[in-house]
């Protein structure tokens, strides 16, 4: 049985995009018993004016789509400033690494390969829709790391006087490394911290997320330090 949700996440709107009708089906059926509101496109057209229409909060898009590929509609969704923040999560039968790795550099938050559990994917749309509603940390929550500035209470990230446009789960990881600076973070804490440690998500899955986050901070993505074997830790700025 799925976990009672919140009931802001509950009624949570879900996109899924899909154009084999029996996994559609599949997908809506149990979305919608665990308390979502579905809605479902066949082609990445669909897909991304169903996106921009309907403003959903998460997307479930699979990425061998007929025409315009999932690839292509992940990134003009990243891309467009209604959709950039919304949930994404990749349903696909292509199982290869570096299928999974183009997929998070490109800004997915989770990826999950076919044959899979229905209810794994009503678990994980929950831990996404979890990360994506966060409550603020604390009142006028803020903090600095060198050129970097949080603003817990908006969700936002700055690097000097720039917004970061990060996803969910990119703004989450920063926030995490950000406030364990100095001290080492292993790849398993990180999945605890950022992912609840969700079933099937794997340490590459951290390392793709680090990679997309330091490229975004520029130059500041040196405060990033990898600690081979280890993890990663977050270097408090000379």
């Amino acid at each position: 049985m799925t976990p009672a949700l919140g009931a802001e996440i509950a009624n949570a709107r879900v996109l899924v995009v899909d154009d084999e009708p029996d996994i559609t089906a599949l997908v809506v059926y149990h979305l919608a018993k665990s308390g979502y509101r579905v809605s479902t496109a066949a082609t990445g057209k669909e897909a991304l004016n169903a996106a921009s229409e309907e403003r959903p909060d998460v997307i479930v898009l699979d990425l061998m789509l007929p025409g315009i590929s999932g690839y292509e509609v992940l990134q003009e969704l990243r891309e467009r400033e209604e959709t950039r923040d919304v949930g994404i999560i990749l349903l696909t039968s292509r199982k290869e690494e570096a299928d999974r790795i183009r997929g998070l550099s490109q800004g997915a938050d989770d990826y999950l390969t076919k044959p899979f559990s229905p209810q794994e994917l009503s678990l994980r749309v929950a831990a996404l829709l979890r990360r994506l509603s966060a409550p603020p940390v604390a009142a006028g929550g803020r903090s600095h790391a060198g050129p970097i500035r949080i603003d817990r209470v908006a969700h936002r990230a700055y690097l000097d006087d720039e917004e970061l446009q990060l996803t969910a789960t990119e703004f989450k990881l920063l926030r995490t490394l950000i406030d364990r600076r100095g001290r080492v973070q292993t790849r398993p804490q990180l999945l605890e911290a950022v992912w609840d440690a969700q079933p099937d998500i794997n340490t590459r899955t951290v390392d793709m997320h680090v990679q997309r986050l330091r490229a975004k901070l520029r130059g500041a993505g040196e405060l990033i330090e990898t600690v081979r074997g280890v993890g990663y830790r977050f270097r408090t700025p000379g």
